[in-house]
């Protein structure tokens, strides 16, 4: 949205009455189509889905409204108008005003998501609305749940999440403090203080920061949904259970709410989805081109046209228990027909990961995908040669098309070589470069500018190999391979560390995997060649190292987002004497491995 001048929505207005209380509502688009509800919450107005609305619109009918207390709408005194019991009310009248005969797909945010998760707990909820995206705002009684059950049970993990928790929620005892907040909103609760507080915050352009003409005045009136609902909620909370399918949009930067209090979602919503990102909390005006997306799926999702046969882009997030950080990722694994590859993808479905495997022997890629649906993930296999750029680059159009764009890319697809550089053929060191070096740099340059343009970060796992940090005159091509998705990593990690995509370099040793019995050794004939071949095999078998090991460990690098990771004990070492004893790794090279 950067550099971009705002177009402002040309809403149809309105406005419904609640009790006596207006609400100024604003219309977008057919309203003969599936209608969005957009709540905002503290201290916006409608114009927080300015750059949101729009989109939605073009196939949707679109409707925001200002809820009591900001905007346009009412003002009432006192601190009891504003209770979640008052603002849910407001919300169904908004909608048996704008869709009295079919159920409507809320969109929300902050306190606009609290007042949702209010009222999709109404036994009656799922007759009105027909979907709820909930982002950067919690059910409160869950999280009164969620803080009584750390402090009833502690252990330091816990204990550490309250108090993180605690310190991001600082701000709303000042909020409940009966003078100085609105002083302090006197004084700076300007326009332009506020959009440099979001430019330095979120990183929202400043050119592009929503106008909201009674801002000062909104912040204020705001407060009274502070001390109206947070301690009557945390201190007696009653979570109670909903059957409105519910998308949760979990920012892993929110500055106000920390990750771990959406643990316990999934014990209340019967039909959860969620998607976590490392975004900020005002995510409708830092990437409202992703939010539009995100309602239109989920929206999607939730009509007669998503089915078992062609099931939606968001299929893949359905939460059937205790979350974890990767729950819901979409995963394209290269070289995904065995060893570690096949690994990876059993790691990652076990981590409720959507994947897309691909391999050049399309039988081996969907019989992973096969062994993957015992853990219940839901898996598509492609056929691919990582060598041939043109194949992969139609490949990557195909995944974003039919599956989105990935959040995890593991480029593990290899080939060896051994023997003497100068007894290889042209042929053989074309081959090993165009999979090794050149499949590695397509994948990432592929998927890593769909991950830039979509704008919400990923990870990109490169699989290198102890070869590329240790010298070996049977190694010589091979290691050069590897050496260079090593160093293209490390500088491709600092290109796309900006954008919040992370980078792994992946440096395993010596891995019993079926890579050794297919390598060719250059200068042999075909009897000496085999005969070395089942050696080395013997002894990599011997050495015992499996590659679900190596699984482990990639899955940790994109969990910890490391940078690089020497996985077996040789590779270790091999790694640290190459930094600091070189002329070791010099001596060792000399040793004749095969060849």
């Amino acid at each position: 949205m950067s550099g971009q001048a705002i177009r402002r929505p040309e809403w149809r207005p309105g406005s419904v009455s609640n009790n006596g209380i207006r609400l100024a509502t604003y219309e977008l688009g057919d309203p003969s189509k599936p209608t969005v509800l957009l709540v905002h919450g503290w201290p916006d107005s409608h114009h927080l889905w300015t750059h949101v609305a729009p989109q939605l619109a073009q196939d949707h009918h679109v409707v925001a409204y200002d809820c009591r207390g900001f905007g346009d709408s009412d003002h009432p005194d006192g601190d009891d108008a504003y209770r979640l019991s008052e603002l849910a009310d407001d919300l169904f009248a908004v909608v048996d005003a704008i869709s009295p005969e079919r159920p409507v797909h809320v969109v929300a945010h902050d306190w606009g998501s609290v007042t949702g998760w209010e009222a999709v707990a109404r036994p009656d909820a799922t007759a009105r609305i027909a979907s709820f995206v909930s982002i950067s705002g919690p059910n409160l009684d869950q999280l009164g749940a969620w803080a009584r059950d750390n402090l009833s049970r502690p252990t330091p993990r816990r204990l550490a999440l309250s108090l993180a928790q605690g310190g991001s929620s600082a701000y709303t005892a000042f909020f409940q403090l009966p003078v100085l907040p609105k002083l302090f909103f006197r004084i700076a609760g300007s326009e332009r203080l506020w959009r440099e507080f979001l430019h330095r915050v979120e990183g929202t352009p400043r050119e592009n920061a929503t106008f909201q003409p009674n801002l000062r005045t909104d912040m204020i009136s705001g407060l009274r949904l502070y001390r109206a609902n947070i301690r009557a909620k945390l201190g007696n909370p009653n979570p109670r259970p909903t059957s409105v399918p519910v998308l949760e949009v979990i920012n892993e930067r929110d500055i106000a709410l920390r990750p771990a209090i959406f643990d316990d979602t999934h014990l209340y919503a019967k039909r959860l989805w969620r998607r976590r990102t490392p975004t900020g909390h005002w995510l409708p005006l830092t990437r409202p081109d992703y939010v539009a997306a995100l309602a239109r799926e989920f929206v999607a999702e939730q009509s007669a046209n998503a089915t078992l046969e062609h099931p939606s882009k968001f299929a893949r997030t359905r939460v059937v228990g205790p979350p974890n950080r990767l729950t819901g990722r979409l995963a394209v694994i290269t070289g995904a027909g065995s060893g570690i590859g096949r690994e990876t993808a059993y790691a990652l479905a076990e981590r409720s990961c959507e994947l897309i495997l691909a391999d050049l022997d399309l039988e081996a890629a969907e019989e992973t995908a096969r062994e993957t649906k015992r853990f219940g993930a839901q898996a598509t296999a492609y056929q691919l040669d990582v060598s041939d750029t043109a194949e992969f680059a139609a490949f990557a159009a195909r995944v974003r098309e039919a599956h989105g764009v990935p959040d995890i890319v593991v480029n593990n697809a290899g080939i060896g070589l051994a023997g003497g550089v100068l007894a290889a053929t042209d042929e053989q060191v074309d081959r090993l470069l165009d999979v090794n070096l050149r499949g590695v740099v397509t994948g990432s340059r592929e998927f890593g500018r769909q991950m830039v343009e979509r704008g919400v970060g990923g990870h990109i796992v490169n699989i290198a190999s102890a070869a590329a940090f240790t010298p070996s005159r049977s190694l010589g091509l091979y290691s050069a391979s590897k050496a260079g998705v090593l160093l293209f990593s490390e500088s491709l990690r600092a290109e796309l560390a900006e954008h919040r995509i992370g980078v792994s370099a992946i440096c395993p040793g010596l891995v019993d995997t079926n890579i050794v019995s297919s390598t060719p050794i250059a200068g042999l004939d075909a009897d000496a060649e085999q005969s070395q071949r089942d050696r080395l095999d013997r002894f990599y078998q011997r050495r015992g190292f499996t590659p679900d090991r190596v699984a482990s460990e990639i899955v940790a690098a994109i969990e910890r987002n490391k940078a690089v990771v020497p996985v077996t004990v040789e590779a270790k070492v091999g790694y640290r004497i190459y930094r600091f004893a070189p002329w070791l790794s010099r001596i060792g090279a000399r040793q004749k491995v095969t060849g």
